[in-house]
């Protein structure tokens, strides 16, 4: 295989390969959590921490949605759902359960270990992350 058709396939081609769909959900993951963290903390240092945990679940789900998107037309090659309404929906139930994780994951290193917000918030993206996927490759996106 040569350099330039492994970097087709590892960016361009959808692939059934989970070593491939691991890296660039971290690559989604990565974006959504850039994005995620931005602007948890502009909405933290703008309004204060006091309401961590609102801030927390609205970067939660601006993430949420930049992930879906990722999902569906880069990251999986198979979709398990034929009705949409109910993959967004099982997406999204998934979620929810990676955001009260995330939740009860910030309380506890923040509120109670008192680490630092961002710091608290690195260790849980990487605790959620392989949830998050492994929830998602076994329900939503799996071959047949």
């Amino acid at each position: 295989m040569t350099l330039k058709s492994f970097i087709r396939q590892l960016f361009l081609h959808k692939s059934p390969d989970i070593r491939i769909q691991a890296f660039r959900y971290l690559i989604s993951g990565g974006t959504a959590f850039l994005v995620d963290a931005g602007l948890l903390a502009l909405l933290t240092e703008s309004f204060g921490k006091q309401h961590l945990l609102l801030w927390t679940a609205i970067a939660f789900s601006v993430g949420l949605l930049i992930t879906y998107l990722f999902s569906i037309l880069w990251v999986f090659d198979k979709r398990s759902l034929k009705n949409r309404s109910a993959e967004i929906l099982i997406f999204v139930l998934i979620g929810i359960c990676g955001l009260g994780l995330t939740e009860a994951l910030m309380w506890l290193f923040t509120g109670k270990a008192g680490l630092h917000y961002m710091v608290s918030k690195i260790i849980t993206t990487v605790i959620v992350f392989v949830w998050n996927f492994a929830a998602k490759k076994l329900i939503l996106f799996r071959s047949k």
